[in-house]
């Protein structure tokens, strides 16, 4: 069972950044697609950003230029850079992964999830 541990949350100010890790509990990212989800306070979890296991990767449309995914294989960790970070940006973030080289926008075809890390934007 792949196990995923998300770090780096916490309480920011607007125009900060953060960046947000995920562990993996075993060597899978080489052969796993991994994205991030988030979900703000009231609202349907959303799709932030993914990358496949050839390293190509994708950002949602309005995080495009301020969100940036990436990963470190060798040491099993999946990283999200959040740059001029706004209110609108708070949220539990969550990291996924998928037994699949492809990547997916869909929740659903995430098997495993880590426990999310808090992320708060304040003015």
């Amino acid at each position: 069972q792949v196990q995923l541990v998300e770090s780096g949350g916490g309480s920011v100010q607007t125009g900060g950044s953060l960046r947000l890790s995920c562990r993996a509990s075993e060597n899978i990212l080489g052969n796993y697609s991994m994205a991030w989800f988030r979900q703000a306070p009231g609202k349907f979890r959303e799709f932030v950003a993914r990358i496949n296991g050839l390293r190509s990767t994708d950002v949602r449309l309005s995080l495009k230029g301020r969100f940036t995914i990436s990963r470190d294989n060798a040491n099993n960790f999946l990283y999200l850079q959040m740059e001029r970070l706004t209110l609108e940006d708070t949220a539990v973030y969550y990291c996924a992964a998928r037994p699949d080289i492809f990547s997916s926008y869909y929740e659903n075809d995430y098997p495993f999830w880590g426990q999310g890390t808090q992320v708060t934007v304040s003015s």
